[in-house]
């Protein structure tokens, strides 16, 4: 059917000036759809104290949303040019290869997005949970601050942000320190020397795990390794999450070692081995 106003050419898909007009138009387009689906994204968020929503599907589904809304508006484009159709139509013979091309180009791009399409579908994590990751520099633990569409970002205790592929994380062990039930035992053990109380050593382990604040229950205190330098104790203890383990691990040692010192209770001494 011909284009009723031919003699329009900025409304002619068929000139230049048309077809620069439904470019611009269907780029403003998109722009304004992404930015309601962002800003109704973030409504949804924050209203997240209030209702259950699960953050992490809902923000990798707005990044897919606003990916095939580009790509929706690219198509009705090529539709709509005359020439762009006629190109696609002559090129078609050459679509196999070109796919093959880009298909060997992009495989890890395609990798991360498949990878990424899978950890939202089987939610071995989610957004705001703790994991223990193996990365280039070695074993890594943090929050996870963001799931996209490629990448994951780990934000460790030190502030520092752990890029890791979704292809890595998809295929490597992770230990998930927070889902469903986010405690984690402290277990710090304590030697002392063979001359030294072993009741009166335990009962200043038990009594300051059962002062310190971040204790939530005390497993036990048992003899864990006996031999000719001495004995060592392992007390063990719940705690909220693995945060407060490694906090309340650093106050029992320094607490330890006051208390032992006041009480006279001697750690092994140390045996220096001749060289060979």
């Amino acid at each position: 059917m011909p284009f009723p106003f031919k003699n329009i050419n900025f409304l002619n898909p068929a000139t230049f000036d048309g077809a620069v007009v439904y470019a611009i138009v269907l780029l403003l387009c998109a722009l304004v759809l992404n930015r309601v689906l962002r800003l109704a994204v973030e409504r949804a968020l924050a209203r997240g104290s209030h209702i259950h929503i699960d953050r992490t599907r809902v923000k990798f589904i707005s990044q897919l949303a606003q990916i095939i809304i580009y790509i929706v508006a690219f198509f009705i484009y090529a539709h709509l040019i005359p020439a762009l159709s006629n190109i696609g139509n002559a090129g078609l013979a050459s679509v196999g290869v070109l796919s093959i091309v880009a298909g060997l180009a992009a495989q890890n791009t395609l990798g991360n997005l498949i990878s990424g399409i899978s950890l939202l579908l089987y939610r071995p994590f989610n957004v705001g949970d703790r994991l223990q990751v193996t990365a280039p520099t070695g074993l890594e633990t943090g929050q996870i601050e963001s799931l996209s569409l490629g990448y994951t970002i780990l934000k460790t205790d030190d502030n520092r942000r752990v890029v890791l592929p979704n292809s890595l994380m998809a295929s490597q062990t992770t230990v998930n320190m927070t889902r469903d039930d986010p405690r984690a035992i402290c277990s710090v053990p304590v030697a002392i020397s063979l001359d030294s109380d072993l009741d009166q050593a335990r009962a200043i382990l038990l009594e300051i795990a059962g002062s310190n604040p971040k204790t939530k229950k005390i497993v036990g205190c048992p003899v864990t390794n006996l031999d000719g330098s001495g004995v060592e104790l392992t007390i063990s203890i719940w705690c909220a999450d693995s945060l407060a383990a490694g906090a309340l691990r650093c106050d029992l040692l320094e607490s330890v070692k006051r208390r032992f010192s006041s009480a006279g209770i001697k750690f092994p001494p140390v045996i220096n081995y001749p060289a060979v």
